[in-house]
C-alpha cells in the first residue's frame, strides 16, 4: 500500500508496525456551529484510508477528537475561545453548544455510512493529561510564562521548522506591530491561557494556582499520548493544519517524549464552491441542510467526494452535485437487476482493480472507474460483490432491496395493458408506479423497473 506522507514529502510504501493494531489519529471538529461540507469531505477521505488499510487485512485502532474547549478564533493565540463565541451567539450555556453541535456531527457522520472510529474523544476529558503534558514540558525547559499563560519557546525545538519547512527568519521579520511582546519568539505558542479577571471564560480549570484553559494544540498531542502511544502509524487532517497545529503538535509531543509522534502524516487538500474559497462572508457556505434542500442524500455527497482525489483541491457546485447523484442512482438499478432475473456476476477481476486503486494513495477515482465498467456490462452484481463494494467504499449498495408485491402486481397489470393495447390504463398505471418511486423502461426484451 502506497501513501503521500507529508513529513517526507513523498509517496511511500506503508506498513504497519503492528498489523494487529495500526494506530490512527484524526483531527476532529472544534464543535460551536454546524460543520460545513468541506469538513465532512475529509472525513468520508479518512473512511476511505480506514477501508484500505483493513481490505489489506490489518486491524485498524483509530482516535477521532471533538474539540470543545480552547480553539481561539485567532491562530496567534488571540481572539475568543471559539465555543464562547457559539454559546454568545446562541444564547446558550458552552456546555450545551457543545452537546448540541457533538451530537449533530455524529448525526452526519453515521449518515454518510462511516466507519466508527475505535474511540471519539473530548479534549474537556483529558484536561489533567493536558496538564500533565505542561509539566512535563515545564520540567524539560520548553515553557515559559507570561502574564496570559504558558507558552512553548520553539527555540528550545532546532527541528521546529522541518515539518512544515518553515522559515523562521521570515516569519521573524513578518511580525506584526501588535505581536505579542511577551512571547520570545512569533511562532512560540500557547499551552495554556490564564483568564484574565473580569474574563467570562465559562469553562476553567485551576492551574498554577490560577483559573485557565488548554490551548487548542495541545489536546492532539495529550489525547495521542493517553489513547495510542507514539509512535502512531498515521496522523491525518487538513492542509490547513500543517503550518500551524501540526508543527505545533510534533514539537510538543517529541519533546515531552523524545520520540516520533507519527510515522506517516496525510492531508486532504481545501473545497472551493463555484471557485471560491468556502467564507461565511461570501454565503457559501453549504451543510447538510442546505444539500436536503436541493434533493440530496449524505450518499449523494459521498458519491460526489469518491469522484475526485484527497490531495486535491476539489470545487463543489450543485450541477456536480447532480451527476453524482445520477450516477449513484445508476448503481443502485445496476444492483436492482438482479431482483429482476438479470445473470449475476462477481466481477473478481473488478475488484482486484478497485483493491489496486485504493492501494495506490486512495486513489477513488480509479476504483470508481474500474466499477464504472462492471456497471457497464450485461451482468448484475451477485451478493457477494455488493458486500465487496460496500466494504470498499461506503455507498450503501447492499441495502437496495426488492420492490413490494404490490408494485409488482401493477407492473404485471401495465404490461398486459401495453400487450392489449390499452394505452390510456398503461399511462395510468405508470403513474400510479412513479409515485411509489419507481419507474418502468419498455425495450425489445421486455420491460424493466428502476428506482427514480
Amino acid at each position: 500500500m502506497k501513501l503521500y506522507n507529508t513529513l517526507t514529502r513523498k509517496t511511500e510504501e506503508f506498513e504497519p508496525q503492528n498489523p494487529e493494531n495500526v494506530k490512527i489519529y484524526t483531527c476532529g471538529p472544534t464543535v460551536y456551529s454546524y460543520q460545513h461540507i468541506g469538513n465532512y469531505a475529509a472525513y468520508v477521505y479518512w473512511d476511505t484510508l480506514i477501508r484500505a488499510l483493513s481490505m489489506n487485512g490489518w486491524k485498524v485502532n483509530r482516535v477521532l477528537n471533538i474539540t470543545d474547549v480552547g480553539h481561539l478564533a485567532s491562530d496567534a493565540d488571540e481572539g475568543e475561545d471559539k465555543l464562547e463565541k457559539g454559546a454568545a451567539r446562541e444564547g446558550k450555556t458552552v456546555w450545551d453548544i457543545a452537546e448540541f453541535y457533538t451530537d449533530d456531527f455524529l448525526r452526519n457522520f453515521r449518515a454518510l455510512g462511516l466507519i466508527e472510529p475505535n474511540k471519539i474523544t473530548k479534549a474537556t476529558d483529558y484536561i489533567e493529561a493536558q496538564t500533565s503534558l505542561v509539566d512535563k514540558l515545564t520540567e524539560k525547559g520548553y515553557t515559559y510564562e507570561t502574564s496570559d499563560g504558558v507558552y512553548y519557546d520553539t527555540s528550545k525545538f532546532p527541528t521546529y521548522a522541518d515539518f512544515a519547512k518553515l522559515d523562521l527568519e521570515k516569519l521573524k521579520a513578518g511580525a506584526r506591530v501588535e505581536f505579542n511582546a511577551e512571547k520570545r519568539n512569533p511562532s512560540d505558542f500557547a499551552l495554556w491561557k490564564f483568564i484574565k479577571p473580569g474574563e467570562q471564560h465559562a469553562m476553567r480549570w485551576d492551574y498554577l494556582g490560577r483559573p485557565g484553559y488548554p490551548g487548542w494544540h495541545l489536546e492532539c498531542s495529550a489525547i495521542i499520548h493517553s489513547e495510542l502511544g507514539e509512535p502512531i502509524d498515521i496522523h491525518t487532517g487538513g492542509i490547513e493544519h500543517i503550518m500551524i497545529h501540526h508543527t505545533n503538535e510534533v514539537a510538543q509531543s517529541e519533546a515531552a517524549f523524545d520520540v516520533q509522534m507519527s510515522r506517516f502524516w496525510l492531508h486532504n487538500n481545501h473545497l472551493t464552491i463555484n471557485g471560491e474559497k468556502i467564507s461565511k462572508s461570501l454565503g457559501n457556505v453549504y451543510d447538510f441542510r442546505d444539500l436536503a434542500k436541493q434533493g440530496f442524500s449524505h450518499l449523494d455527497f459521498r458519491m460526489w467526494v469518491l469522484l475526485g482525489h484527497y490531495q486535491a483541491e476539489r470545487d463543489f457546485n450543485f450541477e456536480l452535485m447532480q451527476m453524482a447523484r445520477n450516477k449513484l442512482l445508476d448503481y443502485k438499478n445496476w444492483v436492482a437487476l438482479r431482483f429482476q432475473g438479470r445473470e449475476t456476476d462477481d466481477f473478481e477481476a473488478v475488484q482486484e482493480e478497485i483493491r489496486g486503486s485504493l492501494g495506490d494513495n486512495l486513489n477513488t477515482s480509479g476504483a470508481i472507474t474500474a466499477l464504472d465498467r462492471a456497471v457497464n456490462t450485461e451482468k448484475a452484481p451477485s451478493e457477494k460483490y455488493i458486500n465487496f463494494l460496500d466494504e470498499a467504499l461506503g455507498l450503501g449498495l447492499g441495502q437496495v432491496s426488492d420492490i413490494s408485491a404490490e408494485v409488482k402486481r401493477k407492473i404485471d397489470e401495465r404490461e398486459e395493458a401495453r400487450v392489449a393495447k390499452d394505452y390510456a390504463r398503461a399511462d395510468e398505471l405508470r403513474v400510479e408506479i412513479e409515485e411509489k418511486g419507481i419507474t418502468v423502461l419498455d425495450n425489445a426484451s421486455g420491460s424493466i423497473w428502476q428506482y427514480l
